[in-house]
């Protein structure tokens, strides 16, 4: 089976094109998107979707019941699409798919840091700041909190990963001693 970000890439895109001018604004549409993937993602809502029990109008209609929000046409169609191609489980990937569109147009980038402890705002202000200058992109961050990491941190943003945590200097150390 190919890679789910493969099947995701052109809903996402055709999703994009559609709600790209929306009045509404493209915030609006990472969140509606943001609640497919949540539901979508549930393990409870992926078994009901393969029951061979329910017909697509249904399957389409339980996923959107789930969702909290009553959802605009386009997204309605998305679902519809996803349920009737069997891609419900490639819905998570698609609001990423969105996300990175959307982050190209505006010109931004998600930084994804993890942090050995919580960083307070300011902290984080500062390492977005000094990642903004590096990248020459409007960053938006993500922060997650990993022990394991034992201290300093580890920004990723898209495919550039800088890694200035005490476990990968570690790691490093134990390879040049065992070279």
């Amino acid at each position: 089976m190919a890679e789910l970000s493969t099947i995701a890439r052109p809903y996402a895109e055709a999703l994009f094109e559609s709600v790209r001018d929306d009045a509404r604004g493209l915030e609006y549409w990472s969140g509606v998107m943001s609640l497919l993937a949540q539901v979508s993602g549930m393990p409870d809502v992926l078994e009901a979707m393969a029951d061979p029990r329910l017909s697509d109008a249904q399957r389409t209609g339980l996923l959107t019941g789930l969702v909290p929000q009553e959802l605009p046409a386009q997204a309605a169609n998305l679902v519809a699409l996803v349920v009737e191609n069997g891609r419900v489980q490639a819905l998570p990937q698609v609001a990423e798919q969105f996300e990175l569109l959307r982050n190209q147009l505006e010109g931004t980038a998600l930084a994804r840091i993890t942090s050995a402890y919580p960083l307070d705002d300011a902290q984080v202000a500062a390492l977005l700041q000094g990642l903004e200058r590096k990248f020459g992109l409007k960053l938006k961050s993500q922060v997650t909190v990993d022990p394991e990491l034992i201290g300093g941190v580890r920004v990723a943003v898209g495919d550039h990963v800088l890694d200035t945590s005490v476990q990968a200097r570690l790691a490093a150390l134990r390879d040049t001693l065992a070279a």
